[in-house]
């Protein structure tokens, strides 16, 4: 008999500035270096998802971020480990981004989006981030 195993969960930052989206090249594990991926992580035990945003931009990044509103589906990155994509807004004043644990970051528009090879889960979320960025390049700030 095989037990019900509660799904564990990983949050997306798409974080946009002047109507481009940050991106960040992932340096490791050897099977994923070299691809793009949003800035995020695993949300730990007892965490919220919007807490875990905050920490991993911080941790990843070294910024501070608000958390905004989930958006897309769900993507399950296997039996039992979920992406959910979250919109952040970096804190006025604070530091730049910097890439503390990946290979490189990267301001895309939604023009460049299709320059960078994403990792699945990721390229699962690409309409969803042109829908994001469209409605930013019209004019649209929600």
């Amino acid at each position: 008999m095989s037990g019900y195993v509660p799904p564990r969960f990983v949050v997306a930052a798409a974080i946009v500035v002047n109507g481009r989206i940050l991106a960040q090249q992932r340096a490791f594990p050897v099977s994923v270096a070299g691809f793009w991926e949003l800035p995020g992580g695993r949300v730990e035990p007892g965490e919220s998802i919007m807490d875990a945003l905050v920490r991993e931009c911080d941790e990843e990044l070294g910024v501070a971020v608000r958390a905004g509103v989930r958006f897309g589906p769900p993507v399950w990155l296997h039996h039992d480990l979920v992406l959910l994509a979250v919109t952040a807004a970096l804190v006025p004043h604070g530091p730049a981004p910097s890439a503390r644990e990946h290979a490189a970051l990267r301001w895309l528009g939604i023009g460049e989006l299709d320059e960078v090879s994403w990792l699945p889960a990721d390229l699962a979320l690409l309409p969803w981030l042109r829908i994001a960025l469209s409605a930013r390049e019209n004019g649209d700030s929600s």
